[in-house]
């Protein structure tokens, strides 16, 4: 985009994390920032520091609340120029500790959330002059890893969603650009929904030890934006496990998923499962 500077963003997951930290920079460039979380308490907070702001309590997953949040930000607002689709969840279990609700609740923020979020604002932004989507996805868009099915098919659904809309969208003057963070320090982890009989706090200390500042993921979200930057990876893992895949889909995607249970410590856990299915088979 050419400039940033007058212009209306919403950004979804606006509460903590990438999402506040790209709501406080966007104002900081001049826009002004539609607000929208699930979380009134948290939301309040970034409202208060974010001048000429709005507020929207929304669940991402909830499609009627979606579709009628156009109206409310351009009510707020009088238009809108940019769509941060950011909102996300995790679910840290293996596939057969999933229940259906697990899926259905991840799937309904993380993939859901996105298409209302695209569905609903495309008509608008293609009223503007100039508009674009971000729409955020992971590493785990890129590798499938253990502990991770929903999230990864989450993921792995908002890039290809986002890279249909590259097509779509290519001589239009809608820009668009998916976003693979690696380790962010955020609330993801915290929220999510973690396996039984790993000690979380430790979890918790080695993601944030390895993670970058939010702040940071934030600031090469803005850059994206003002570039149109298709696809962006941030961090130094975001490269190497999007090469990996590339130069060894097999192989490359069992070196990362080695690399990340020995980096959060869970190597026990996965030594144990492995003893208890071949206690099974004996």
């Amino acid at each position: 985009m050419k400039t940033l500077n007058g212009r209306v963003a919403v950004v979804t997951g606006a509460a903590s994390g990438i999402g506040r930290s790209l709501a406080e920079q966007l104002t900081q460039a001049g826009c002004r920032v539609a607000l929208v979380d699930v979380h009134q308490e948290r939301l309040a907070e970034v409202h208060g520091a974010c001048a000429d702001s709005s507020m929207h309590v929304v669940d991402v997953s909830d499609r009627a609340a979606m579709l009628a949040l156009p109206d409310a930000v351009i009510e707020a607002h009088g238009a809108v120029h940019i769509v941060i689709n950011n909102a996300g969840v995790s679910c840290n279990r293996m596939f057969d500790e999933h229940t259906l609700e697990d899926w259905d609740w991840l799937l309904g923020i993380n993939l859901y959330g996105v298409l209302h979020g695209c569905h609903a604002f495309l008509p608008h932004l293609m009223t503007v002059d100039e508009a674009h989507i971000v729409n955020v996805s992971s590493v785990f868009g890129i590798v499938g890893l253990p502990a991770q099915s929903s999230y990864c098919a989450s993921k792995f659904a908002v890039r290809g969603l986002t890279e249909s809309l590259w097509e779509e969208l290519e001589h239009t003057h809608v820009g668009v650009t998916v976003v693979h963070p690696g380790g962010v320090d955020t609330n993801i982890v915290r929220d999510g929904r973690n396996p039984d009989g790993v000690d979380e706090e430790r979890l918790f200390r080695r993601f944030a030890k390895q993670a970058i500042p939010a702040s940071e993921a934030a600031r090469q979200i803005v850059v994206a934006i003002r570039n149109d930057e298709k696809r962006l990876r941030i961090t130094k893992e975001a490269y190497f496990m999007d090469w990996a895949k590339r130069l060894m889909p097999v192989w490359g995607n069992r070196l990362v998923a080695r690399g990340l249970i020995k980096a959060l410590g869970l190597t026990e856990m996965e030594q144990k499962r492995i003893g208890d299915y071949q206690a099974t088979r004996r």
